[in-house]
């Protein structure tokens, strides 16, 4: 029957996790230890305990060696003539034992004995907690909150206590002593003071262990998680896909009316979870992973750098980015690609960049379109608009919605630049080149011009005073007709009209020839 002692060195063992034989081992270190500091010797001692009994007796053992030469240290080492004296069946390289009496030990060995014995347990303790949860890495672990510290939560594991750090937390959890939670195991650091079990709340790692307990398609295979991103107490962003052609991914994991994910947020205090089929073809996968917003186009910018560029609508790209670019970062995790994201407008604003540098020179100003008026510049350029090129480029939609311009607008803005180009539609005047009259007239010498400009003004006279005497006479006709009917008073009113026009042409081509006849006699 195994004594009192080995009995108690047994439910320590079972109470600290550890072998009763670290424990036992542990209790003779201390009495050999005891021994030589009573003694004040430094001979090798070593003790053993008698199971049965419970008897704990020292020995200083001495090591054999053939010849006296041979002997480095006289107080553990004896010559083998020497041993055989002892015991005639030794050979060199053997250890002879000899019995220490631990009667005379004292209170204060004990008390050192009982120290070493302390110090021995706790290193076996953390030896054993190290050995128990170093491998275990990302298993998710049932724990009982312990105590709460102003930055961390302790957590009993069971064989070890944890600690859960500020950072691993999620903002949208409090904890109550005794509580029962589950927690994701990250690592065991080996400190000085034993190891630390480190745990966390909010690695993906817990998302997709609950995932696994709430939807038997995934526990059974059939549909599998392929990538998770997270930001505790805020959102998570999943993507799963089926191997069976039958089971809709999202919808096995979503549950009927929201039941199976419901319970996943219950347990994560409210956390949003977005679930989406995964894709082999990244820009599927990319257009999926931005939801809610709509994407209009996904491109590979740099496929060495697993870069994307992404193209949304200018209403969505508030939506796309996320508050404080959540979204858009969940996704980015999520691809394990960088995400280049912009609007339509950024997009066509940047192609235009591109273009203007590859044209080469400097952009028009719009106040050269001299066929436009100071207002329609001044309503194009508190729009925008300050080059012709950029007016060139735009459609009539977007010059109606500029402040101010219509239809009518629209249209002689287009007339203005294409005559600014050079370009005229069929039936349009181009401008006339200066008549060789006017051009020769530059030679002329300044009485010549003073007499031509004399002329001109006799026979403006004439014709003036011709049409006013055709009038008065037309006025007087009109007058005598007066009884007639009105459609014979018509009649008349149209062929005096006429007549008068008549006299005015042939006035009008009299004062022509006249001053022809005058330049060619100056000439």
């Amino acid at each position: 029957m195994a004594s009192v002692l080995y009995q108690t060195i047994e439910t320590l063992s079972r109470d600290k996790g550890i072998e009763a034989e670290v424990v036992v081992g542990a209790v003779e270190d201390a009495i050999a230890l005891a021994t030589r500091k009573f003694y004040k010797t430094q001979e090798n001692m070593r003790a053993e305990m008698d199971r049965e009994t419970g008897e704990i007796r020292a020995y200083v053992y001495k090591t054999v060696v053939e010849t006296p030469e041979q002997v480095e240290d006289a107080t553990n080492q004896m010559t083998l003539e020497q041993a055989r004296e002892l015991a005639p069946e030794v050979e060199v390289g053997g250890e002879l034992r000899f019995y220490k009496d631990t009667t005379p030990l004292g209170r204060i060995a004990a008390q050192m004995a009982k120290q070493v014995i302390f110090q021995k347990v706790r290193e076996a303790e953390r030896d054993t907690v190290y050995n128990e949860y170093n491998h275990r890495a990302g298993e998710v672990l049932n724990a009982t909150v312990k105590r709460l510290e102003p930055m961390d939560v302790i957590f009993d594991l069971g064989k070890a206590e944890a600690r859960m750090p500020k950072r691993e937390q999620s903002r949208l959890e409090q904890f109550a002593i005794g509580e029962r939670v589950r927690v994701v195991l990250l690592r065991v650091d080996r400190a000085a003071k034993g190891p630390q079990v480190i745990v966390s709340r909010a690695a993906p790692g817990l998302v997709q262990n609950l995932f696994q307990s709430e939807v038997p398609e995934i526990y059974d295979g059939t549909v599998s998680i392929k990538a998770i991103a997270r930001e505790a107490g805020e959102r998570t962003k999943i993507a799963v896909m089926s191997r069976d052609k039958d089971v809709d991914p999202v919808g096995a994991c979503v549950g009927m009316k929201g039941m199976r994910v419901q319970s996943i947020i219950r347990e994560l205090r409210g956390e949003k979870i977005d679930i989406i089929e995964y894709s082999d073809e990244i820009t599927t996968f990319a257009e999926k992973a931005l939801q809610p917003a709509k994407v209009s186009r996904v491109s590979i910018t740099d496929l060495g750098e697993k870069q994307i560029e992404v193209i949304v609508d200018d209403t969505q790209l508030s939506l796309a980015i996320g508050k404080k670019g959540q979204n858009v970062r969940l996704a980015a995790k999520l691809l394990q690609w960088k995400i280049d994201i912009k609007s339509e407008e950024e997009k066509r604003q940047e192609v235009e960049n591109q273009m203007q540098a590859m044209s080469g020179g400097p952009a028009t100003p719009i106040e050269q379109v001299t066929e436009l008026g100071d207002t329609i510049l001044e309503k194009l350029i508190a729009a925008g608009v300050t080059t012709v090129e950029a007016l060139a480029d735009m459609t009539p939609e977007q010059l109606e919605e500029v402040p101010g311009i219509g239809e009518k607008t629209v249209e002689k803005i287009s007339v203005a630049v294409r005559h600014y180009f050079g370009q005229y539609e069929e039936g349009e005047e181009r401008p006339a080149a200066a008549p060789e009259a006017e051009t020769s007239s530059l030679t002329e010498t300044p009485e010549a011009i003073l007499a031509s400009e004399a002329a001109t003004e006799e026979k403006a006279e004439e014709v003036r005073e011709v049409s006013t005497e055709d009038i008065a006479e037309a006025e007087e006709a009109e007058a005598g007709n007066d009884s007639l009917s009105d459609a014979d008073a018509r009649e008349e009113r149209i062929e005096q009209d006429n007549d008068s026009v008549d006299t005015l042409v042939d006035a009008s081509e009299d004062l022509a020839t006249e001053g022809i006849d005058e330049g060619e006699d100056r000439g």
